[in-house]
């Protein structure tokens, strides 16, 4: 098998909220889009974001009523504190504020208008590894 792309696929019943979000507050821009349907990119990310709305009739039964309910969309970022000050600015909200594990991991999350969540990660070394 040869893979040549990659996206993440989310059901929502509001595809034009969720996309522009991405857009205005996390440099996304609009790779394709139609009725139900928006697919986003961004060059540095290395996948596509895939909106579609619930309900949609070219999804299977069984996944049409679906949310991307306990899904996290995480993107490393080089500077978290500057990202988080940024998105603070631009007045969205933070839903899980900055916190630091102990196996290295700092990171915070946002909300989009659909409830998918947006963590924001950098990984520091853990002490004595």
């Amino acid at each position: 098998m040869k893979v040549t792309s990659s996206a993440v696929s989310l059901n929502v019943d509001d595809v034009p909220g969720s996309a522009a979000f991405l857009v205005e507050h996390f440099g996304f821009r609009a790779e394709m889009s139609a009725d139900g349907f928006a697919s986003l990119t961004r060059d540095d990310v290395g996948m596509n974001v895939v909106f579609l709305r619930r309900g949609l009739a070219t999804l299977p039964a069984d996944q049409r009523e679906e949310h991307a309910t306990g899904l996290i969309l995480a993107f490393v970022v080089d500077d978290l504190e500057g990202e988080l000050a940024r998105l603070r600015a631009e007045g969205v909200t933070i839903t899980m504020p900055l916190t630091e594990e102990e196996w290295g991991e700092r990171a915070f999350q946002v909300r989009d208008p659909n409830g998918v969540i947006v963590q924001l990660v950098d990984w520091n070394a853990t002490p004595g590894n």
